[in-house]
């Protein structure tokens, strides 16, 4: 069977192919603003999509598949952010990316191919935008800053069916824009803003003025230089279905006269305890919070993965003790397992539910009716290979302890990820990294561990 995945644009679920002329699948997914730890809402959406592209690297070949996502380190959070302590934006955004590195790492998430930062890709920016000008899809308001005109765009809401819902499209800009009223429509967005005095030092020249770029711009222009015009595939959070996602797709499609992607994936809201994350309900967890309460990381990537990633999932702590016991089953059976020989059928019904349109719960579910029948039933190797579907861990002290710190143990889960995609000369040159920053890695059949002091 193979893979297949909802596409959020046709409402259909279609098997998913490259289709450039090199083979090799193109796949972006947004990454996250760094001024704050991610909570672990954002991460479902990572852990998801990390399942996804271990399934398309089994699919097509690890060699076959180039994954980028993208770093948010200019915008009105990050700048508020580092006015507010009194630091340079750099090493706020900085200090939040290697955490955020740090806690993919510990919860077994690839390293993506590439990953961009907004503030690297400023020139690319600004050429799209000149781009959009010159065709017409963009104007220059008096301050300074540009603008999209949605209504160049005749296809402007197809993603979201925003127009079917009788929302108005610019109501949620219209709310979040304090320069509102310099636009044309209040359903046009920004692609440039106008420096102002908050940002302080955190503004480049462009045609228009010295600014910044607009949230939405960003994607398109790193998209864009990493993956070419086109992409196979563009993932996100439901949260990002509108505006951003539907903002990417009128500028890229206008900018490129070419599609912008051929398949959308989004993954819906996590609950916790039944009720929307938030700092007032007292809901609102990190990795951190979670570990500190005695909880693996491994644990809460596998209650990740126990509901279907386009239902809601009602996260609590009974299901990261649930999946704490799941892990131990796994652990147990997978150390009674025969090196080879086993039944190749065996996993068959694990595959074929990661291959419907990403049924996770239902891989886990055919595990674990596997794991009933014994050992006997399959081989180490064939076993392993579905772990690393599932990106799961069975080594009790795989994830690195809290002395690590974020920029070793983002090293360490490269060097790994290298080392199982068979990628020798990286995972080597990663190695002499972490030797010269004072770390050793050893390395086992399940994990890995890190030590201090050996160079």
């Amino acid at each position: 069977m193979a893979l297949q995945l909802f596409d959020s644009l046709s409402r259909t679920t279609r098997v998913l192919q490259p289709a450039h002329p090199d083979g090799v699948f193109r796949f972006y997914n947004c990454g996250p603003t760094v001024y704050a730890p991610a909570h672990i809402g954002n991460f479902r959406t990572f852990v998801v999509n990390d399942v996804l592209r271990r399934l398309l690297e089994l699919e097509f070949g690890a060699g076959r598949v180039r994954h980028v996502r993208n770093l948010t380190d200019v915008d009105d959070k990050t700048i508020k952010r580092a006015r507010d302590e009194g630091r340079p934006l750099a090493d706020v955004t900085r200090q939040w990316t290697e955490k955020f590195h740090a806690d993919c790492a510990a919860l077994n998430c690839l390293p993506p191919h590439v990953e961009p930062t907004a503030t690297g890709h400023i020139p690319e920016q600004v050429d799209m935008i000149g781009v959009l000008m010159a065709k017409g899809n963009a104007y220059r308001a008096a301050d300074g800053s540009v603008y999209f005109k949605v209504a160049s765009f005749g296809r402007y809401g197809a993603l979201s069916r925003v127009h079917e819902r009788e929302l108005q499209p610019g109501a949620a800009l219209k709310a979040a824009a304090a320069d509102a009223d310099e636009k044309e429509d209040t359903s046009d967005f920004a692609l440039w803003k106008a420096h102002k005095d908050e940002d302080g030092a955190n503004s480049w020249e462009s045609p228009w003025g010295r600014g910044r770029p607009g949230w939405h711009i960003e994607c398109s222009a790193m998209s864009k230089k990493h993956l070419g015009e086109t992409i196979d595939l563009h993932t996100g959070g439901e949260d990002l279905l509108f505006p951003h996602h539907e903002n990417e797709i009128a500028q890229s499609e206008c900018c490129n006269g070419a599609p912008f992607a051929r398949h959308w994936y989004h993954s819906k809201h996590l609950l916790v305890d039944g009720a929307k994350m938030s700092k007032s309900l007292g809901n609102l967890y990190t990795l951190d919070d979670l570990t500190a309460k005695g909880f693996s990381p491994m644990a809460l990537r596998y209650a990740l993965l126990m509901g279907h990633p386009r239902k809601q999932l009602n996260f609590t702590l009974d299901s990261l003790h649930a999946a704490e016991s799941a892990l131990k089953g796994l652990r147990t059976f997978r150390a009674a397992l025969p090196p080879t020989g086993g039944d190749p059928a065996a996993l068959a019904p694990v595959r074929a539910a990661l291959d419907d349109d990403l049924n996770t719960p239902g891989a886990l579910g055919a595990l674990f009716t596997l794991l009933h029948r014994g050992p006997g039933a399959v081989d180490a190797a064939a076993f392993d290979r579905i772990l690393f579907a599932l990106g799961l861990s069975l080594a009790e002290s795989a994830a690195p302890s809290a002395a690590v710190p974020p920029a070793v143990a983002a090293l360490a889960a490269r060097r790994w990820a290298a080392k199982q995609a068979r990628d020798f000369a990286a995972a080597d040159a990663l190695r002499h990294e972490l030797a010269a920053a004072g770390w050793s890695m050893l390395d086992r059949k399940d994990g890995y561990s890190l030590a201090p002091g050996k160079k």
